[in-house]
């Protein structure tokens, strides 16, 4: 079953106005996907990708989205049953991809109460919750997606909070797939290894960079379209029998 064109199916992606999120999107719409694509604080980014979109013959809606603040997802999917209506008139959609994070660079020492508990609300709670109240609009028989990260596998100092919750969301991921199985909804977590972005603050210097490539058995960094092209060819039925798994695409990263 070749299922490469997918115009009969609907993504949300969350984060996806920049990065890995926008790569997740612009490859899925490449393959025919319909897209619901959220941002947080840059509404002219989360409408630039929607744009690129539709101005290659897609379809796309940017929505506002700050996954940390609980109380504001239930505007959120109102919006997106809402849109669901106009745009495709249908009451569901077919993949969730929980991509929208924060970074963390603070050493453990001088990591705060507050700094901690806003890595948790956006990196963990709000996936949480998120896929919690959403579920009941994604389709029988398919599948969600959890940005994960190599940190979760692998430790480097100030990013302890960060690679721990993603560790939670791994797990999080397989009590998912376990509770939701009677709806055949698959659910899955992607790593993403070291990733030439601007995530957390910057691309680094060349130095670093290059240090960091060296520790990849494909010699390189990452860029955000490894990561994009990967999710996107993940969201299909050709991966139906994959599930409650960890894959990570790092470029064999500490092999």
């Amino acid at each position: 079953m070749n299922t490469t064109n997918q115009q009969s199916k609907i993504g949300l992606i969350t984060g996806g106005s920049r990065g890995i999120g926008k790569s997740i999107a612009l490859h899925a719409a490449k393959r025919g996907m319909g897209v619901i694509l959220t941002y947080n604080s840059n509404p002219e980014q989360g409408e630039a990708v929607a744009k690129e979109i539709i101005d290659n013959g897609g379809k796309a809606v940017a929505l506002k989205l700050d996954s940390g603040k609980i109380g504001s997802l239930e505007g959120f999917i109102n919006q997106v049953t809402e849109v669901l209506k106009k745009e495709w008139n249908r009451s569901d959609f077919d993949y969730l991809v929980n991509n929208a994070g924060i970074a963390q660079r603070t050493l453990i020492k001088d990591t705060t109460e507050e700094i901690f508990d806003e890595l948790v609300n956006v990196n963990f709670k709000g996936v949480f919750f998120l896929t919690q109240k959403i579920i009941p609009l994604i389709k029988e028989g398919g599948q969600i997606i959890n940005i994960s990260s190599g940190l979760a596998r692998f430790a480097f100092p100030t990013v302890a909070v960060y690679g721990s919750l993603k560790a939670a969301t791994e797990g999080l991921t397989r009590y998912f797939a376990k509770e939701y199985a009677g709806r055949k909804i698959r659910v899955n977590s992607v790593a993403p290894g070291a990733i030439d972005t601007e995530f957390g603050g910057g691309k680094g210097d060349e130095a670093h960079r290059q240090q960091i490539a060296t520790m990849t058995a494909l010699g390189r960094l990452g860029e955000a379209d490894d990561i994009g092209a990967f999710v996107a060819s993940l969201l299909s039925d050709d991966s139906r029998f994959v599930n409650a798994q960890r894959i990570e695409v790092s470029g064999g990263m500490f092999i």
